[in-house]
């Protein structure tokens, strides 16, 4: 029998140990951050009923392309997610409300996933990744909203990152313009448009908007120019925003996203947010249609290229396709798989295979029961501790040990048993001290740095 050739599928990838310790290490900062913040965990089946996923998707060609569908054995029309927003509206719609039994609102979840979408892998983006959603669902509040853009922020510091720009705008604003042009009507493809801008450039983002359709919108030369002029203000935050209200303010609709956009910047400098990290950019469109009002993306300054790592937006009308409750929704997403890219890019991912910060050499298998539980006695401690299978020279476990990452190691031959003493080696320092089992946990916390 001819022997398989092992191999990945284009656009996915495998998770070896050094790369899926910090990815697991970015889920659990994500879900200490959401948590603190209120927001519940929940979870959805990876597959949907197609009707779910596409109901919002009529106008969204690109995307529809990109859904996994197929039928099942029962020969049902099934897809797998594309992100974890729509399953979240749809599991609202059955089990929040104001009936006996239902999750009062507003209610505030966080979903860790996978999502599928076979679209053209790049760098950071994979067709199988996962996805650290939040969302505050059942409010209209401009609350939510700030709130928001606070847990992004907290949650990028969380992870480690000090140069980082939050980005955000409000759909209020461009819309409001569009209907002073009297374009509302071609306000979703407008914006898949303008969502192109930071790729592609002005000039091709004015051809498109300006060409016949099918190939483009099919804006006048002079809508064009407004528009752009719109989403290119550029400025500080305070600039930018007295400038739109003075030129495009006229429009309820830009007035209104305005003053929400004022009160997330006031209420985001009490908390103590830096300026630099949280700045308006009215280019920022989302190209998906079903967002309505403040809208997020989120960028590494020292990684120029990566795009957004963490995105979202209120969506007041998603849930409308499964209930008539009204249930309006704001939030956001963590691209884990895209900023763990960007963190190998940077150097800023150990080269750690191991969970493990100790490892037990073991000199003899009949002292098997005494390293275990030294082990033990560690773990207990808090400290993640792996005894080596096989009682190898000690040259080769060390060099194992190494390898792997791991950062002390324990020494105890008969030597030492019979003094009540081990030896702990600092791995990357060459170090060694000689410890009282009675102290051992002490020591290597001590040595660890974990007091």
């Amino acid at each position: 029998m001819a022997l398989i050739e092992p191999r990945t599928l284009k656009g996915f990838r495998d998770y070896p140990p050094e790369l899926m310790i910090p990815r697991e290490r970015l889920i659990d900062v994500a879900r200490r951050v959401y948590r603190s913040y209120g927001f519940a965990p929940i979870d959805t089946p990876a597959l949907e009923y197609s009707e779910i996923l596409l109901g919002k998707l009529d106008d969204e060609a690109e995307i529809r392309r990109q859904i996994y569908r197929f039928q099942d054995h029962g020969q049902r029309d099934v897809a797998l997610r594309f992100d974890l927003t729509v399953p979240f509206a749809r599991f609202a719609a059955q089990y929040v409300g104001p009936n006996p039994g239902q999750i009062p609102t507003p209610f505030k979840r966080y979903h860790v996933g996978t999502v599928w979408r076979g679209e053209n892998t790049q760098a950071g983006r994979y067709r199988e990744f996962m996805q650290c959603d939040f969302d505050t669902i059942g409010t209209t509040s401009n609350a939510a909203d700030v709130e928001t853009a606070l847990v992004i922020h907290d949650l990028m510091v969380a992870l480690g990152f000090e140069r980082f720009e939050v980005r955000v705008n409000n759909r209020l604003v461009l819309n409001g313009l569009l209907d002073q042009l009297g374009l509302r009507d071609r306000a979703a493809p407008i914006l898949r448009v303008l969502d192109k801008l930071p790729k592609q450039g002005r000039e091709s983002v004015t051809r498109e908007l300006t060409a016949a359709p099918p190939e483009g919108v099919g804006l006048a030369a002079d809508q064009a120019v407004r528009v752009l002029a719109l989403v290119e203000t550029r400025g500080g935050n305070a600039d930018i925003l007295d400038r739109t209200q003075q030129e495009f303010g006229t429009s309820p609709l830009v007035a209104e996203g305005v003053a929400k956009l004022r009160e997330l910047l006031a209420v985001a400098k009490t908390t103590g947010v830096p300026e630099s990290r949280l700045r308006i950019d009215l280019s920022i469109c989302r190209g998906l249609d079903y967002y309505t009002g403040t809208i997020y993306e989120t960028f590494l300054t020292d990684k120029v290229g990566i795009g957004s790592v963490c995105s979202g937006g209120r969506y007041d009308n998603l849930a409308g396709l499964f209930t008539k409750q009204p249930l309006p929704g704001v939030g956001a997403s963590l691209g884990l798989d895209r900023l763990l890219a960007a963190m190998e890019d940077l150097g800023l991912v150990p080269k750690v295979a191991t969970p493990a910060a100790v490892f037990v050499v073991q000199f003899s298998p009949e002292r098997l029961g005494d390293y275990q539980r030294l082990a033990r006695d560690l773990r207990a401690g808090g400290i993640a501790t792996e005894v080596f299978t096989d009682a190898k020279k000690i040259g080769q476990q060390l060099q194992y040990a190494e390898r792997r990452g791991f950062r002390v190691a324990l020494i105890a031959g008969p030597d030492e048993f019979a003094q009540g003493v081990c030896k702990l080696k600092d791995l990357a320092k060459r170090e060694e001290v000689t410890v009282p089992l009675a102290e051992l946990v002490v020591a290597a916390r001590r040595l660890l740095g974990l007091g």
